[in-house]
């Protein structure tokens, strides 16, 4: 009889098992502030290594040029032109790449005019020359000078720097080039930026870290804050004790004139609920004596009416009373104790029944008054052991999946009886409802309970029980 749940999809609950973790953290003022410190973190170095990787290069560049335009300069004063015009000169840089072969650092001078012969060149350039670029493509400057930028004898990139020079009084012209290796200053600042994004990475790490542990211990007194509000839900405490920081003390002192004010309103809807109930107990107690006394029909009329009243008022002093502490902050009742107290109870009343009892083996503790709770249970252990032919049952367990409000338990009483149609259940919770008339009772029982147990947010469900008759699941809050 029990209605089975169309199963969701495999895919649907998965994406909704790895959203859940996702909101939990996008919510999570922690994983806020961490999440934004190391992003402004990341940002920053990442801007620091970007500036100081530039002004390295252009330093290495202003290096590396001030080096070959120096090396020009020694060049031209280390060369000459004989009477018959040959050039002439041995020069000598200071710098031992330019005699190792192929290395990527040369100089030659070439006759640029009329009347000018031979060719001086570095022993790296093994007497291999070099192409160099039209005027028209790369002009000289007013200074006779022009820089550019070549493949050298390996294919290696090289910055030429070069002059023409006149030699003499007779307007004798030479061509100066020096040529660097401009691969190994790319190689030197790529070396340089590796080692630099290890340190900053490091250091980042490093105050990623620190930082988020800083806001950790920063944010501690709200989870002491939360430790607080949790002992006083469960009931352990009465209120926030405690040394707070001056920006959460405040919140700390209105959370606890809020726990006095809720003790305020539950003390004085308590007194007002005993005060009706104390001014209606003397007439309905006149009613129904005086409709015993008149007898006959017209007293057993007045007589069902009355009791049917005094059970209402109870009904609705009692849901009052509920209202009044719901999601309060002090109650707790184990269990355990309970059940068994009313499991022995009950047998005694109905010695011809076999009534047994299954606890976990953990505590569960509700999250509500004891008398409440006895309601619940009275009403479905009565209930159940009318209607069972020779057997019935109790289970108490928790609930694998928290609900929405917490964690929770389950009560399951059951009975070998007729039970009921599946199209009745809901028809069974109306007040005043009686399936069936022949067995005493004012059909309020079933209708008290569920109100009771809507007021505490939890649920009841009447199934098929297995032992053949009805099984009553009530479901409400626990705490640890």
């Amino acid at each position: 009889m029990n209605r089975r749940r169309k199963a969701e999809p495999l895919a649907t609950t998965k994406r909704a098992r790895t959203r859940a973790p996702l909101r939990f953290w996008l919510r999570s003022l922690t994983f806020r502030v961490v999440a934004f410190s190391s992003i402004w973190a990341v940002l920053t170095l990442v801007v620091i290594f970007t500036l100081i990787t530039t002004l390295y290069r252009q330093a290495s560049e202003r290096g590396f040029d001030s080096l070959l335009s120096a090396h020009l300069f020694n060049l031209i004063g280390s060369v000459g032109i004989s009477d018959k015009g040959v050039l002439i000169g041995a020069p000598d840089l200071g710098d031992l790449r330019f005699s190792e072969p192929f290395s990527g650092w040369y100089w030659s001078v070439e006759p640029a005019s009329e009347g000018v012969s031979g060719h001086l060149r570095s022993s790296s350039m093994m007497a291999q020359t070099l192409p160099s670029p039209t005027i028209g493509e790369v002009p000289f400057n007013s200074s006779f000078q022009r820089s550019y930028s070549t493949k050298g004898l390996r294919g290696e990139e090289l910055q030429v720097f070069e002059s023409e020079f006149v030699l003499d009084a007779k307007n004798h012209i030479a061509r100066f080039r020096v040529m660097g290796n401009k691969s190994e200053l790319e190689e030197e600042i790529r070396s340089f930026q590796g080692r630099l994004l290890t340190y900053l990475s490091l250091f980042g790490a490093g105050m990623i870290a620190i930082n988020a542990i800083a806001i950790l211990l920063g944010l501690q007194p709200l989870r002491r804050v939360r430790a607080a509000l949790a002992m006083v839900r469960e009931g352990t405490a009465q209120r926030l004790d405690g040394h707070f920081p001056a920006e959460i003390e405040p919140l700390a002192n209105e959370t606890n004139a809020l726990i006095e004010n809720n003790k305020r309103i539950v003390e004085r809807s308590r007194t007002q609920v005993g005060n009706l109930a104390h001014s209606l107990k003397t007439p309905l107690a006149v009613l129904l004596n005086e409709g015993r006394a008149l007898g006959g029909q017209k007293g057993q009329l007045i007589t069902d009416q009355a009791a049917s009243m005094q059970k209402q008022v109870e009904h609705y002093l009692q849901r009052a009373r509920i209202a009044a502490q719901r999601n309060s902050v002090v109650y707790r009742t184990p269990i355990a104790p309970l059940a068994e107290r009313m499991v022995r109870v009950m047998q005694k009343l109905n010695p011809k029944v076999t009534l047994s009892l299954a606890l976990p083996a953990e505590g569960i503790i509700f999250a509500g008054e004891r008398e409440d709770l006895e309601e619940v249970m009275g009403n479905l252990l009565e209930n159940a052991m009318k209607w069972a032919r020779g057997n019935a049952k109790v289970t108490v367990r928790p609930v694998a999946a928290a609900g929405e409000n917490g964690e929770q338990f389950e009560i399951s009483i059951e009975d070998d009886g007729p039970g009921i149609p599946e199209d009745k259940a809901r028809e069974a919770l109306q007040r005043g409802k009686r399936l069936d008339e022949t067995k005493p009772g004012t059909g309020l029982g079933l209708a008290i309970v569920a109100d009771l147990i809507k007021e505490y947010g939890g649920t009841l469900a009447l199934e098929r029980s297995s032992l053949g008759g009805l099984n009553a699941i009530v479901r409400l809050r626990s705490v640890q």
